[in-house]
């Protein structure tokens, strides 16, 4: 049975990760970028300025703060898709899917600032009348009638990719490399132990998610930046102990990413496919996901939200995921068939941190996965109110959290390609949706930097 759904998620990712798709996003990130004059990169210190509340207004209209915000979105992205991610992506397309990586995450700080404004200028009401924002309020508020049908396309592809299958599954496998088997535990009934983690995680996620973006936003603005900065010191220490192979893993990753000598058959597209879709979901720059986080912004600015969003490639995919690319690319581990995932991660923080690296990227790991689940509840959530309405957002849920029951005991690969996707279903509504409505984003910069400079 599970071989079966294996094929045909396999099957299902596969068709929707086609050259369309791939045009879409890398090609859509790039127009943008030269649409935009290269704004993410000219104005990157003014978004800080804006992150760190220069310019709050607690009188404007929204939910949380732009730094909430931001922390709401890396909360989503920030985690297992940089840390075991990464690992699944050299796996399946060796060192030079890391360079895709970089690729698209460049491209797509200029696609998260057009879809982030886009999510506030486009904001709607729900029946409660509480402001609310995201791509399906984009298509209906600034679109032509017959494109709003791409809002329920991307409402339902998001009802169901929304469901943290990923998350649930890394932070179960890293409970039972860490804990279960070196202590023997469940050792004649792995599936128990497993089926144990998921019901824990149910139970613990449960009593955080019904609370709303509110208590996301503060949880998530608490716990993700602390998490980062830990990573990111024991990430930066096994680089200092292998230091004298950057180079050489530098020229390895740029070089496989042109010929594809790692992968099996060294076939360059699957190089560039596995990047790519990695990164989208490591930053989910043009999936939509993060245009509901920054859609809840409290702003009437749309520009500086869209500014701020801009922000999590940068710390998500240039920082983060290179940083574990690099971990795992300097202590050899990668070159180990046997390892995928988080066991890859765990096992490189195990040989460049002796003793207390596995332990700490556990709790990084529980985490990162938690605050994760939690921002995904959000906008699984929204997907259903904006669909059936707010009164059906508590049975979504319930069935959110019990889903966390199954992905802790299916196998990684359904897991990875369910995710992928659905990711690229929603994908679709969101990128077309942008380039249609792209001049009006630049209508919206020129007044506003022109009143900045005034």
């Amino acid at each position: 049975m599970l071989e079966k759904i294996d094929a045909l998620t396999a099957s299902f990712a596969e068709f929707m990760w086609g050259t369309p798709l791939l045009v879409l996003l890398l090609g859509g990130g790039l127009f943008f970028t030269l649409y935009c004059r290269f704004i993410p990169f000219r104005f990157i210190r003014h978004g800080f300025n804006i992150l760190m509340g220069k310019y709050d207004n607690p009188n404007d209209p929204g939910q949380v703060s732009h730094f909430q915000a931001l922390s709401s979105a890396l909360a989503s992205t920030v985690g297992m898709g940089n840390i075991s991610g990464v690992a699944v992506a050299i796996h399946t397309g060796g060192p030079g899917a890391l360079f895709w990586m970089w690729v698209s995450a460049i491209v797509g700080m200029a696609t998260k600032f057009f879809t982030c404004t886009l999510a506030i200028m486009y904001r709607g009401t729900d029946e409660n009348g509480e402001v609310q924002g995201g791509p399906m309020y984009v298509i209906t508020e600034g679109m032509p009638r017959q494109f709003h049908f791409l809002a329920y396309v991307f409402g339902i592809a998001g009802l169901f990719g929304c469901f943290s299958l990923f998350q649930a599954n890394q932070l179960t496998q890293i409970i039972q490399d860490q804990i279960y088997e070196p202590y023997g535990l469940f050792a004649d009934n792995p599936f128990l132990g497993k089926l144990i983690m998921g019901m824990l995680m149910a139970f613990v996620i449960s009593a955080v998610i019904f609370g709303g973006i509110r208590r996301i936003g503060q949880v998530a603005s608490k716990l993700v930046p602390a998490m980062v900065v830990l990573y990111l010191l024991c990430g930066i220490t096994i680089l200092f102990g292998n230091f004298s192979q950057m180079d050489e893993i530098f020229f390895l990753i740029v070089r496989d990413a042109f010929t594809g000598e790692a992968v099996l058959g060294g076939s360059i597209g699957v190089v560039i496919i596995t990047g790519i879709r990695r990164a989208a979901f490591s930053n989910e720059a043009g999936i939509g996901t993060e245009a509901m986080a920054h859609g809840a912004a409290i702003t009437k600015e749309p520009v500086r939200e869209g500014l701020v969003a801009m922000i999590g490639p940068l710390i998500d995919t240039i920082i983060v995921c290179s940083i574990t690319g690099f971990a795992i690319l300097s202590t050899g581990v990668w070159t180990d068939p046997e390892l995928n995932g988080i066991s890859m991660t765990s096992a490189a923080f195990g040989s460049g941190l002796p003793v207390f690296g596995q332990p700490l990227l556990l709790v990084i790991v529980t985490i990162f996965s938690l605050t994760t689940i939690i921002g995904y509840s959000y906008y699984g959530s929204k997907c259903t109110a904006f669909l059936f309405g707010n009164r059906w957002k508590q049975p979504y849920r319930f069935v959110y959290t019990f889903s966390l029951i199954p992905a802790a005991v299916i196998s990684i690969d359904i897991v990875v390609n369910y995710v992928d996707g659905m990711f690229a279903m929603m994908a679709i509504p969101t990128m077309i949706s942008t380039l249609i409505l792209a001049p009006r984003v630049m209508e919206a910069a020129k007044d506003y930097f022109s009143r900045l400079e005034g």
